[in-house]
């Protein structure tokens, strides 16, 4: 295990079900194969692939469902010294359809719905983590949940007392929501605490009414903005440099964890270079493109988790795709 992580990745574990048969309709579905998920920790764990030191924090259930996950995290040697356990409640299972194309929906959840992830608590959160970390990790699924919501705000106390940055990605989920209507307002709040800021085109929309990175990144005083256009690649805003570059063709199976890969590629570059080289546009452009290639890389295969590239797998993918500068 590593007890000293750069990273901290701090939310949700739980389960996909991933649909065997494409469809869209739940009833249609005939059998379903489980896949370890929740974007915090697939972040963690492609972080850990790409061999950045990474904890993660979370709560798992009184199961064997979540402990088969801590087993995960394990197996790739990311810290665990985050995870609780919450006895009388379940590891989370997602249903996720997807298409022909392998595109998903998240169709609803199964089994009890008192779910662990929500009673993670702010007042068991391992401290000594952020004496050697650098960036922290969020979502916004966690502020759903009043236990959760505390934990979260108390790790990003954490990070501003610690010096850390704070990445972002929104991956905005309604169906988390007893009231989705209270979702904008809260996110709207957290981001004065945000450094870097990952949205899908959808969501720039939705919480911002534009799409433009450099606006959204001068509205919120934030230093980096980046927005996913799925499968067209990333349009960014990097200490100034601003950019768009296209996704790489690839033939895709599951994109499950795609936004996910491409978070732990650009914190990966981040680690690598430093967030001071952002400001260089050649070195900017290459860690968008890296990120845009994780992201890629993970679509390949079924889940967020088991396609998740090494890094060398990574320069291989750009060797076969010729390096773009």
């Amino acid at each position: 295990m590593i007890h000293n992580p750069r990273v901290i990745c701090i939310g949700e574990i739980l389960w996909d079900c991933l649909a065997d048969q494409p469809t869209d309709s739940v009833d249609a579905v005939t059998s379903w194969t489980k896949y370890a998920g929740g974007a915090p920790a697939n972040v963690a764990c492609g972080l850990a692939k790409l061999g950045v030191p990474t904890a993660f924090i979370g709560c798992i259930g009184g199961d064997d469902w979540g402990e088969k996950l801590v087993e995960q995290l394990r197996s790739l040697s990311i810290n665990t010294a985050g995870i609780q356990r919450y006895l009388k409640a379940t590891t989370r299972q997602v249903q996720v359809l997807r298409t022909e194309t392998g595109d998903r929906q998240f169709a609803g959840f199964s089994g009890d719905p008192n779910f662990a992830d929500t009673h993670l608590q702010a007042q068991f959160l391992p401290v000594e983590l952020f004496d050697s970390a650098e960036f922290l990790v969020i979502g916004s699924l966690g502020f759903a949940y009043p236990e959760t919501c505390q934990a979260i705000k108390q790790s990003l106390d954490l990070a501003d007392r610690h010096d850390l940055k704070v990445l972002m990605d929104v991956n905005w989920r309604p169906m988390f929501w007893a009231d989705p209507d209270a979702a904008k307002p809260i996110i709207q709040e957290v981001l004065q605490q945000v450094d870097f800021l990952k949205l899908s085109v959808e969501e720039a929309k939705w919480l911002f009414g534009t799409t433009d990175p450099r606006a959204i990144a001068r509205l919120r005083d934030i230093e980096g903005v980046l927005i996913t256009h799925g499968a067209s690649g990333c349009t960014y805003c990097l200490s100034e440099n601003e950019g768009i570059l296209p996704g790489f063709a690839v033939e895709v199976e599951d994109t499950t964890g795609a936004g996910d890969g491409f978070v732990a590629g650009f914190v990966a570059q981040l680690c690598h270079h430093g967030v001071l080289a952002l400001r260089h546009p050649t070195i900017a452009r290459q860690v968008v493109n890296y990120a845009n290639a994780v992201g890629a890389i993970v679509t390949t295969n079924a889940g967020a988790i088991a396609p998740q590239p090494t890094a060398n797998e990574v320069e291989a993918f750009f060797y076969l795709n010729e390096i773009r500068e």
